[in-house]
């Protein structure tokens, strides 16, 4: 498996779906920005980097490929989101 070394996380305060965007490091050797946290109707669930295609529809442009990477990055995003906001700032 892989580890995650270092996470970044930036608060959005505005009355909208998105809560905070996210950046992570795998390895020491791999960046992914622009993970978005977003409040969904069954609770906050992240979203992985994605771009718009020509016919309008949104496609991934990085995401695990198993559930216990995709477990393991959710697990930790959220963890350090909850870690900033009662820091009350962000990394």
């Amino acid at each position: 498996m892989f580890d995650i070394t270092d996470i970044k996380i930036r608060i959005v305060n505005a009355d909208s779906k998105l809560k905070a965007v996210v950046s992570i490091v795998v390895d020491d050797c791999i960046a992914i920005h622009d993970i978005k946290i977003l409040d969904g109707e069954g609770g906050d669930f992240i979203s992985m980097p994605s771009r718009k295609t020509p016919d309008g529809n949104f496609r991934d442009v990085v995401h695990p490929i198993n559930s216990d990477a995709r477990e393991k990055i959710k697990d930790t995003v959220f963890s350090a989101y909850r870690q900033a906001l009662l820091k009350g700032n962000a990394k």
